[in-house]
């Protein structure tokens, strides 16, 4: 898949997730064979405040291209400036987030709430890419506000703006993350739309990914909470579109293998002690499932010392390797 002059292969890409795409995660992902990797949502307003924590966020490195800069608002000015800003640190694209359901983002007119009012939609992707100096812009969208279905209208409004690529996760503002997406909806924005759509929802299996691109024509498959702690999926799937034999499940000694490797990576960009912090979830993750770790991660959630915890993950592995993949 192209998006403009960005080439994205393979066609499986990292979705943007607040609290987990972060550098560390986002290198792990490109290593893992994911075509395109996005940073988490950053606030347009925050940028053109001068706020150095949204530009932390976007802080990124050489390896991790193509890589997608996600920002959030509700003002075109605001959304202009900050394109400006983001240009200026060279991403290969800009996307718009049109459809986080978060209470905090939605009461500002931001995120899904963008869905309500699709002029302005129009009139921010415009405003972006005037910002944005050549460099692409998209934008991520859901199904809709509440039940009727507006990612048609939606999107059509996108494009009208000038945004060169739409990426669809069909569930509404209302439903979050639960329940089933309907995948029927990126079909309808497939039809409707000229320019490339990514596909996105409950994409858990390889050959998930493979029947999201066969019932609805998109462009690219869109893999996120399910790639947390296991980015081997974001591989198989790619395999598995490819026409390939996406392989095996990772055991949990390449399961510990890949944690300690993301956290050294973590403990490296989060310097200053958060990344102790932020890697536990990650861990729990890339555990979770295998007999005989409970100990283990009840116990790497509670040592605030990084190198202690890998310490404790080395020592596993260690295990692992001696007991033929079991703890």
């Amino acid at each position: 898949m192209n998006i403009d002059s960005v080439l994205v292969s393979p066609d499986i890409v990292l979705a943007p997730l607040a609290g987990y795409t972060d550098s560390p995660m986002r290198r792990i992902a490109r290593a893992m064979g994911a075509g395109l990797v996005w940073t988490e949502m950053v606030s347009a307003e925050g940028l053109v405040r001068d706020s150095s924590k949204s530009l932390d966020l976007l802080r990124f490195e050489p390896e991790e291209r193509p890589i997608a800069a996600q920002l959030f608002g509700a003002r075109p000015e605001a959304f202009r400036g900050a394109a400006k800003i983001v240009a200026g640190l060279a991403p290969d694209i800009i996307d718009i987030n049109a459809g986080c359901p978060a209470k905090k983002v939605v009461k500002s007119g931001s995120g899904a709430a963008l869905m309500r009012t699709p002029e302005l939609l129009a009139e921010i992707v415009e405003a972006t890419v005037e910002g944005a100096g050549g460099i692409p812009v998209t934008v991520k969208l859901r199904s809709g506000w509440g039940d009727e279905r507006s990612a048609v209208e939606t999107a059509l409004a996108a494009v009208r703006g000038g945004a060169r690529a739409v990426a669809v996760h069909p569930r509404s503002r209302t439903q979050g993350f639960k329940g089933a997406a309907d995948w029927s909806v990126i079909a309808e924005v497939k039809r409707a739309v000229g320019t490339p759509v990514l596909g996105s929802g409950d994409v858990v299996r390889p050959e998930d990914a493979v029947r999201m691109r066969d019932e609805t024509g998109a462009d690219a498959v869109m893999i996120g909470r399910a790639a947390v702690g296991n980015p081997w999926l974001l591989r198989r799937a790619a395999r598995a579109l490819s026409g390939e034999k996406p392989g095996r499940e990772p055991d949990l000694g390449e399961r510990l293998e890949i944690a300690i490797r993301h956290y050294r990576l973590m403990l490296e960009w989060k310097a200053d002690g958060r990344g102790v912090f932020e890697m536990r979830k990650h861990l729990v993750a890339y555990l979770k499932g295998f007999p005989g770790v409970a100990d283990l991660r009840k116990r790497i959630v509670l040592v605030e010392d990084g190198d202690a915890v890998l310490s404790m993950l080395g020592e596993a592995l260690e295990r692992v390797t001696c007991v033929d993949g079991g703890l």
